[in-house]
């Protein structure tokens, strides 16, 4: 968008992920009760979900009261400025709840075409992720701040690190295309949830593949792969924003041969 002042953006976002910790860790390993979203899959929501969110709400109500808010736990707020928030308060609940360091806050400003800049934010290790789509990205912790870069050196599936979030959330021919992925690569890593994606553009996993993702999940992803020079699409090779199946890749040979074997199973 031509009037976007993505410095005051990308302020905002990160006092959104700065609202966002202290809740977070209050609830992290708390021994928190879980509740289960009506699905056929356990789909936990905790308290730190729900007060995240509610927090972040406010906090745009008040410094973006016009933009619009898409959440995981609340109605969708209209946007009467042509963008909106794309938050996910805690994703990667189930690690939450496990006790494991790999769930994150997700915060994306969309503007009519998608994610225009993001922030992965991961309040128990005290990393920030930061993206502005295509034009850079950034990791921020305690010892300073440091441009993102994704691995171009790794351009074969045979070579690569792939990594989702769970291989038994796929089934039929999307079980049977990543499995050709998984079993051909070097190495492969599960239950990362956005992590996997922060972990991809620090230059460590090479290859990320996920399906039956929504919007909040996907949002803050793109931002911070493309700004460090990962490509991240569809299984089609389309755009991802809107969420489905999702393939990010360190660099443009990598995504390509991932794609090809996927075609088989793109909805």
């Amino acid at each position: 968008m031509p009037d976007l002042d993505v410095e005051a953006e990308l302020a905002v976002a990160a006092q959104l992920a700065d609202a966002a910790r202290p809740i977070a860790l209050l609830h992290f390993r708390s021994g928190l009760s879980v509740d289960a979203k009506p699905a056929a899959e356990f789909d936990p929501v905790t308290e730190a979900d729900r007060a995240i969110e509610a927090r972040m709400r406010a906090l745009l109500g008040h410094l973006r009261p016009d933009d619009g808010v898409l959440g995981e736990e609340q109605a969708q707020t209209p946007s009467r400025s042509g963008r909106t928030w794309v938050v996910d308060p805690i994703d990667g609940t189930r690690a939450f709840i496990a006790g494991l360091p790999t769930w994150c806050v997700l915060i994306a400003l969309y503007g009519p075409d998608g994610p225009l800049l993001s922030i992965i934010d991961q309040p128990f290790t005290g990393e920030r992720f930061t993206g502005v789509s295509g034009a850079g990205a950034w990791f921020e912790r305690a010892s300073g701040r440091e441009r993102l870069r994704t691995r171009d050196t790794v351009l074969r599936v045979e070579d690569a690190i792939v990594s989702t979030t769970d291989p038994g959330l796929f089934a039929g021919a999307e079980a049977d295309a990543f499995a050709r992925i998984a079993q051909s690569a070097k190495v492969r890593r599960y239950g990362l949830d956005a992590y996997g994606y922060a972990a991809l553009a620090l230059g460590g996993v090479d290859l990320v593949i996920e399906s039956g993702l929504k919007p909040w999940d996907v949002g803050a992803l793109i931002p911070v792969v493309s700004g460090a020079g990962g490509v991240i699409t569809n299984w089609r090779g389309g755009p991802a924003h809107e969420g489905g199946q999702l393939i990010a890749a360190a660099n443009r040979s990598l995504h390509a041969q991932a794609l090809d074997r996927l075609a088989s199973a793109a909805v």
